[in-house]
C-alpha cells in the first residue's frame, strides 16, 4: 500500500511539474499595479525608456505612463473622452498615441472611434485629444446575425496615413478568420475599408486576434493572440497578409491583451484573474 500511495504522489507530483513548467518564448519583467489589471494596450516611443498603457471597458479615460519594472511614473486624463471600450494603443513611432476605442464584442456599436494624442501636449497630466470615427463598410445590421459577427477589434497600427484594423472574430461559426480594414487617418468620420482576410487557426479559445503592432522600420507586423504570435515579413504597403508568415507558439496561455516594439524586442501585458497574468513580459529570441 505505501508503494501504492508513493506512486500515486510521484504521478500527481510530475503531472503539476509539466503544467507549471516555465516558457522558454516569453519572459516576466514585472507585476503590473492593480490600477492596470485589465492592460489592453502598450506602446513605446522611439525607444523612450518607458511604456505607455491604457485599461480596457469600465476603467477611466487614462493613459499610463509605466516603467520596465511596472512602476506608474505618471496617470494622464484623456480630458475630452470616455473609456467605452479602449481595446489598443498605437503610433506614429515619434510623439503620437492612437487609442482604439473599438472594442464590439456584440458587434453592435455605432460610435466606434480612435482618439489621437500628443504626449507634448500634455499640461498637469491631462491632454486633449483628436477624434476619427468611422464605421465598416461591410456592416449592414447591429448586430448582424451571430454567424456573420466578425467586427470586434483588439488591434491596429499606423502606417503611412492610414489605420489597419484586425477583427476579433465573435461568430458562432467561428473558423479562425481575421479581417483587415482600412480606413483614411484624419480627424472626422472615415470609412473602414475591407482590403484582405487572414485565417488564424481552428481554436477559438487560442486564435482570437488581440493586438497587433509595426516594427520601428514598418517591415513587420505582428499579431497577437493569447498564446500566439503571428509575424508577416515582405509585404508591400499594407498588405501584410501577402507577406511570408511565422507562427510561434509562446507556450504559455493567459489573456494576453497587448503588445508593442522597444528597440527590436518585443514585449506583452496581459490581464489579471484570481490566479494568473498583471504582468509585462518580454519576448525571447
Amino acid at each position: 500500500m505505501k508503494l501504492t500511495y508513493f506512486s500515486i504522489f510521484f504521478f500527481f507530483l510530475s503531472i503539476l511539474s509539466c503544467g507549471s513548467k516555465k516558457s522558454d518564448t516569453i519572459k516576466v519583467i514585472a507585476d503590473l499595479p492593480k490600477s492596470l489589471k485589465e492592460s489592453s494596450g502598450i506602446e513605446n516611443l522611439n525607444g523612450a525608456d518607458n511604456f505607455w498603457m491604457i485599461n480596457d471597458s469600465g476603467n477611466d479615460n487614462e493613459l499610463f505612463e509605466v516603467t520596465p519594472k511596472g512602476k506608474i511614473k505618471r496617470v494622464v486624463e484623456v480630458v475630452n473622452t470616455r473609456n467605452k471600450d479602449w481595446e489598443d494603443l498605437a503610433s506614429n513611432g515619434s510623439d503620437q498615441l492612437f487609442i482604439g476605442d473599438f472594442g464590439n464584442n456584440n458587434n453592435k456599436r455605432k460610435d466606434l472611434a480612435i482618439y489621437w494624442v500628443n504626449i507634448n501636449q500634455i499640461q498637469n497630466n491631462k491632454v486633449i485629444a483628436i477624434k476619427t470615427s468611422f464605421y465598416f463598410q461591410d456592416q449592414e445590421k447591429f448586430p448582424p446575425k451571430k454567424k456573420d459577427r466578425n467586427f470586434d477589434v483588439e488591434a491596429f497600427v499606423y502606417k503611412e496615413g492610414y489605420f489597419y484594423l484586425f477583427t476579433k472574430n465573435r461568430s458562432s461559426k467561428f473558423d479562425g478568420t481575421t479581417k483587415l480594414y482600412k480606413l483614411l487617418a484624419q480627424e472626422g468620420k472615415q470609412k473602414a475599408i475591407l482590403i484582405d482576410t487572414f485565417v488564424t487557426c481552428q481554436d477559438q479559445s487560442d486564435c482570437l486576434i488581440t493586438s497587433a503592432v509595426l516594427s520601428k522600420d514598418k517591415n513587420e507586423l505582428v499579431l497577437l493572440t493569447h498564446n500566439k504570435l503571428f509575424k508577416f515579413s515582405d509585404f508591400k504597403g499594407g498588405n501584410f497578409f501577402d507577406g511570408v508568415i511565422k507562427e510561434i507558439s509562446l507556450h504559455h496561455k493567459s489573456q494576453k491583451e497587448a503588445i508593442c516594439f522597444k528597440n527590436g524586442e518585443l514585449f506583452i501585458t496581459d490581464e489579471a484573474t484570481k490566479t494568473e497574468g498583471g504582468k509585462l513580459y518580454k519576448v525571447l529570441n
